[in-house]
This record gives structure tokens, sequence and C-alpha cells, in this order.
């Protein structure tokens, strides 16, 4: 197995980027996307122009899409088209693994960077700083 090419960590959550846009020509991004049980995760939000699919590969996470909850389990998938409020939460007792595409490229590693040096600076985050660094990076909260 191919070793991911960059892991980032934002706060519980650890993200294992297997192709990013310099890899697609910016058509999509891959990576593995682990949640602790209860771990924090991004507030509801939609994307103004990526479509994202969820695949499960190990533990259970409760993917929100439009207002209906989805258990996703190894095996499973969920596709979240762009414009639509999602929300990912890991009920479960143990770490929940999901593989995700992001298409195309816009939302990637720089985003996720930048939340987790957001997240470092200690005590919970700004609110506002949060939604601006979302922003930047066509992500609208809910």
């Amino acid at each position: 197995m191919n070793e991911p090419k960059e892991i980032i960590h934002v706060g519980a959550l650890e993200l294992r980027f297997l192709l990013d846009g310099d890899d697609t020509d910016q058509r999509m991004v891959v990576f593995e996307f682990s949640v602790p049980p209860g771990a924090h995760v991004p507030a509801p939000h939609y994307h103004e122009a990526v479509d994202e699919l969820v695949y499960g590969l190990s533990g259970t996470m409760t993917t929100t899409v439009g207002g209906l909850p989805r258990t996703i389990g190894p095996g499973e998938q969920c596709f979240i088209a762009r414009g639509v409020v999602h929300h990912h939460a890991n009920l479960g007792a143990e770490t929940a693994t999901l593989l995700t595409v992001l298409t195309p490229a816009t939302i990637g590693p720089a985003y996720f960077r930048e939340l987790s040096t957001l997240l470092q600076t200690g005590g919970p985050p700004d609110p506002a700083r949060v939604q601006a660094i979302m922003a930047r990076h066509g992500l609208v909260v809910a």
C-alpha cells in the first residue's frame, strides 16, 4: 500500500491525503478521514462548488445530508451534492474512517492545514475565524 502524500491533524481528526489537486489536474481530492468517537467535526455546512462522496472503511459514521441522518459503515457510501447542507459525527464507540472524494479539487490540504493551525493556538477557536477559513475554500456554515 502506498503511503499518503500528507497527513494532517485537525484537533482529534486525522486526514490522510492520497491524491490532491496537483495529482489530478485540479479535478479531485481523495483522503481517508478518521474520526474518534465524540470528536469535534466541522459544523453543518455546504460546499458552493464541490461534490463529495464518502465511503465507509471502518467503524460507523453518522452523516446527515439535507436533514436526513444516515449511518455509514464499512462498504457503504453516501453522495453529497454541492449546495446540500451536511454534517459528519461519530456517535459510535470506535474510531470511524471514511474514504472521501471531493470534486473538483478546490477543497484540499490547504483548507485543512489552515484549520489545524488555528486549532493549535489553544483554547476554543474563534467562530468568525473558522468561518473565514471555510469561506476562502468555498464552504458555507449552515
